[in-house]
């Protein structure tokens, strides 16, 4: 039995969506979502799990027609969702009296239920959600709901306030595979057996590196997954190191080198670290315009600021760091640099005083 595990989509998101991609980020949420699709047909998937949070808020009629109308295109695949926090079955909700066309199951509202599947002899429980949090440990109650079947558990959780568990106690349910959502990174939890798929797209700053799905067959022989990446474009933090000999021509051809090395697409957090000769303002405008960067931090040491740090923290911790490093007859100058760079650096940010 051949399935595609995904959770967090959040169609209806718009990341970004006061920057110049933001319209863009919005529509790849989509197409992502449609692209796994496809390759459900393509691959002749037998099941398609959907963690919750399918929809970045309880979704309308007319979403849920849609979504009806591109499942049916699917030949073979049958699909089982679960609703999770951002998606929520409430009591008077479209949802819950929706009734799907396609070879679909979503899961009801506040309670255990099973849906099995006679023709791939899969029962797949889960607990779909009728508010937006959960304390208690729900997922830990549920049982494999047939003997003899394939049991997938279907389950969104894992932090206080979204149905937390221990994975050591799913883990002995006897589940043939447990697929999790509300973790937007993905994380293998037990070998072939447990894992959250993340969300194929990611939607803030915050969410570095790729995304995508988890592809898995059950046979007799056991279970296996492997994690797909298919994410149109990623958040990707780099540092640029200056020097007070490097110019800011060279400083602006560094950060474009670097963009175009990592992806031309992709979504830019920049850090500028390092001793700048004087303090000045760098104008990024050309680079902001053909990029896209989300941000650019300064985090530079410009050395006349080694001084007037010196006189005005003379008795505290970065004083006292200072006069350590340059009074230290062990080190030569260059190592010296580094060492006041990166530790005045780190005194800086963290705010030690």
């Amino acid at each position: 039995m051949k399935f595609i595990h995904i959770s967090d989509v959040h169609l209806g998101a718009s990341p970004d969506a006061d920057r110049k991609w933001g319209a863009d980020r919005a529509k790849e949420i989509e197409e992502t979502f449609y692209q796994i699709l496809n390759i459900c047909e393509e691959e002749q998937v037998d099941l398609l799990l959907i963690a919750g949070d399918l929809y970045d808020a309880p979704p309308t009629e007319e979403m849920l027609h849609e979504l009806d109308e591109r499942l049916k295109n699917l030949s073979v695949t049958k699909t089982v969702l679960l609703a999770g926090s951002h998606d929520y079955i409430a009591e008077d909700s479209v949802q819950s009296g929706f009734r799907f066309q396609s070879r679909t199951v979503l899961l009801p509202r506040d309670k255990t239920t099973n849906a099995y599947l006679k023709d791939i002899n899969t029962c797949v429980t889960g607990y779909s959600y009728g508010r937006p949090e959960y304390t208690e440990r729900i997922l830990e109650t549920i049982n494999p709901g047939k003997t003899g079947a394939i049991n997938i558990l279907l389950g969104y959780g894992g932090d206080a306030n979204h149905m937390p568990f221990r994975k050591e106690v799913l883990a002995r349910k006897g589940f043939q595979y447990i697929a999790l959502g509300n973790l937007h990174k993905p994380a293998h939890i037990l070998k072939n057996r447990m894992a959250f798929s993340g969300s194929p797209e990611p939607l803030s700053c915050l969410e570095t590196g790729r995304r995508g799905y988890i592809f898995g067959e059950i046979t007799d022989g056991g279970s296996k997954i492997t994690w797909r990446p298919i994410n149109k474009r990623s958040y990707v933090n780099f540092s640029i190191e200056l020097t007070p000999e490097r110019s800011l021509e060279a400083v602006t051809e560094a950060i474009e080198h670097q963009i175009l090395k990592l992806g031309y697409d992709n979504i830019y957090r920049i850090t500028l670290k390092g001793k700048v000769a004087k303090r000045t303002v760098i104008d990024f405008a050309k680079l902001e315009e053909r990029y896209n960067i989300y941000d650019i931090t300064d985090r530079t040491l410009c050395e006349s600021d080694e001084t007037i740090l010196l006189q005005n923290n003379e008795k505290n911790l970065i004083g006292r760091f200072i006069t350590d490093v340059n009074e230290n007859p062990n080190i030569d100058d260059e190592i010296r640099r580094k060492t006041l760079q990166y530790g005045l650096e780190a005194l800086k940010t963290a705010g030690d005083r």
